[in-house]
C-alpha cells in the first residue's frame, strides 16, 4: 500500500472521449497552464510531476477530474490559482512505459491498461485515484519513460 501524497497544482473535468477530439480536449491546455504557473509552487519536491485521474463518474468511459501538480509536505500559503489534492493511500499496481515520444507513450500505456482484465491488473480497479509520475526519466519528450499507478482492490 502506498501512503497518501499531498499535491498542489491545477485541474479540469473531462473524459476520454472528449480527449480524443482537439476541439473538446482539455488536458493539453491544462498542462500548458500548469507549466506556466508551476514555478509559483513553494516547498515542492523538485523534478517530479504527478498527473492524477480521480473523482471518477463511473469507469474509464465516464467523466473524471484530471489534476497535474507537484508533491508538497504541507498545504501552507497556497496561491489562489492552485488547487490541492491528496492522492489516497491505497493499493496500486505500477506499470512503467518503454521509452517513447510524448504524448504517444502515455496514450499507448493507457490503451493497454483499459484492455486489461482484473487478473492482469493485479485486482479489480478501484476508480478512486490513478496517477502518472513524470521524473528525470521524462525530461526528454522524444525518449520519455513514465510510471502509471492504477488503484486496485486487494
Amino acid at each position: 500500500m502506498l501512503p497518501a501524497i499531498k499535491l498542489v497544482g491545477i485541474s479540469c473535468r473531462t473524459n476520454n472521449l472528449a480527449e480524443m477530439e482537439p476541439a473538446t480536449a482539455k488536458i493539453g491546455a491544462t498542462i500548458q497552464k500548469y507549466v506556466a504557473l508551476s514555478t509559483k509552487i513553494k516547498h515542492d519536491k523538485p523534478s517530479t510531476t504527478y498527473c492524477v485521474y480521480t473523482n471518477y463518474e463511473s469507469d474509464f468511459r465516464g467523466d473524471y477530474t484530471y489534476f497535474i501538480g507537484k508533491e508538497v509536505a504541507e498545504f501552507n500559503n497556497i496561491p489562489a490559482e492552485f488547487d490541492t489534492l491528496i492522492i489516497p493511500a491505497q493499493n496500486y499496481t505500477k506499470f512503467t512505459t518503454e521509452p517513447g515520444s510524448m504524448p504517444m507513450v502515455c496514450i499507448e500505456m493507457w490503451k493497454k491498461i483499459w484492455n486489461m482484465n482484473s487478473e492482469e491488473l493485479g485486482g479489480p480497479r478501484k476508480y478512486l485515484a490513478d496517477f502518472e509520475i513524470y521524473d528525470q526519466r521524462a525530461t526528454n519528450p522524444e525518449h520519455a519513460v513514465l510510471d502509471v499507478y492504477i488503484g486496485i482492490n486487494h
